[in-house]
């Protein structure tokens, strides 16, 4: 009996000894991981409670992700009530190429009715809320005026403050957060579905942050009422690498760290990697051959670009797969030299920028840009020192106002 208990001690102890370093390693990691960023969805205990027993409307695509599980899967599977799920463009699924109409659908998977916020239906109607007692938004942003995802946030923050619902925000960092830089859009006539705010083309803040802003700035006829579950660990000078593309076209790391510089081609005769697998790294048209020895062919590819620019044409121009970011990161600028660059460089340059608006002396170019100054800029040969000298009065007085809506440093 005496030896008997004495190997159960001694098991006991062993036991003991697992479980004190199985909890040791488990402070180490925790430890380990204090400067890891932890984006608002995988905070699952800090809202989950907040959700149950409520119905709930979540605002959503692919890049809403807890872990690598999509969020209505994954709180689907922790019992949490999803009635309804909203769309932006691309759609829920992530498949639909930019530009668009996404139609409404069921989701396969789960049976939620899934509505589009793309197309003639931008904001939730009163009708299609009435169900809901909690909208959830969780989408990753990008930072540019020109994605269009902060322009649904706005439409979805306006439903919800005229039907009385309050707005949860699992908030996401910025990956270009770092960049405060373009001309700000001033005037009524620029605005378009690729810019309906104020700001410059790159304004450096999540989407929680730009909630408090549009809330603030009186966006709204009246405010919307938010709760915003914050990034943990997470300043705007962070690098944070996307665990999942925000959009077809944004496919790799790459492309979205240089999406703010090459998204100005278009409204240009410039493809910027459209119709490719590497859209948003590459730049060049037909008409600079001889100019430049790279080249590429645009084609169709569905759930890309259908009809990108220069469609079935070998293009020529510049590469800029293996571009260093950190360059960007040092000058927290967007590149304004290529767009240069390739201007001198282009034959025809009357016709370098696309038209835009029928009878109006808007093009394209100043749709995404939100001024026609660059353009004319540009046509008249401003340096780049004095194109960026002009924009410093806009930027300096938005930077005063984002600081008053900040959640991180």
């Amino acid at each position: 009996m005496m030896r008997l208990i004495s190997i159960l001690f001694l098991a006991l102890l062993a036991i003991s000894s697992i479980v004190c370093t199985a909890q040791k390693a488990s402070s180490i990691q925790r430890i380990s991981n204090k400067s890891e960023i932890i984006t608002g969805a995988d905070q699952v205990d800090k809202y989950l409670p907040y959700l149950k027993g409520k119905r709930i409307g979540l605002v959503a695509n692919q890049s809403s992700v807890i872990g690598r599980k999509s969020s209505v899967d994954s709180l689907v599977s922790l019992g949490v009530k999803i009635v309804k799920v909203f769309g932006p463009e691309h759609g829920f699924r992530g498949n639909a190429s930019n530009g668009a109409v996404v139609s409404n659908e069921t989701d396969a998977k789960t049976g939620i009715p899934i509505i589009s916020l793309y197309g003639k239906n931008q904001k939730p109607s009163r009708e299609q809320l009435a169900d809901i007692d909690l909208m959830v938004f969780d989408i990753q942003d990008v930072g540019c005026r020109y994605y269009t995802n902060i322009n649904t946030l706005e439409y979805v923050m306006e439903a919800c403050a005229e039907n009385n619902k309050e707005l949860l925000i699992l908030d996401r960092p910025n990956p270009n957060a770092y960049v405060i830089d373009g001309p700000v859009m001033t005037e009524d006539k620029f605005k378009s579905a690729i810019g309906i705010h104020y700001i410059p083309m790159t304004h450096g803040m999540t989407i929680g942050e730009f909630a408090q802003y549009l809330n603030g700035e009186g966006y709204l006829k009246e405010q919307c009422r938010i709760n915003i579950i914050k990034v943990a660990n997470y300043d705007h000078d962070k690098p944070y690498e996307l665990p999942i593309n925000p959009s077809p076209n944004l496919n790799t790391q790459q492309a979205v760290m240089l999406f703010p510089s090459l998204c100005m081609f278009e409204g240009t005769a410039i493809n910027e990697g459209r119709g490719t697998y590497m859209p948003f790294t590459i730049l060049g048209a037909p008409a600079l051959k001889g100019k430049y020895s790279f080249s590429y062919k645009p084609e169709s590819i569905p759930g890309m670009s259908e009809r990108p620019n220069h469609k079935d044409s070998v293009c020529y121009g510049l590469d800029l797969r293996n571009y260093e970011i950190t360059q960007l990161r040092r000058s927290r600028q967007i590149n304004l030299s290529w767009l240069i660059e390739l201007y001198s460089a282009y034959p025809d340059k009357a016709n370098f920028f696309t038209p835009g608006r029928a009878n109006q002396d808007i093009s394209a170019f100043d749709l995404r840009i939100g001024t026609d100054q660059l353009r004319k800029q540009i046509i008249a040969g401003v340096s780049e020192a004095d194109i960026r000298k002009s924009w410093e009065p806009g930027l300096q007085k938005f930077k005063a106002i984002r600081m008053k809506y900040l959640l991180y440093p």
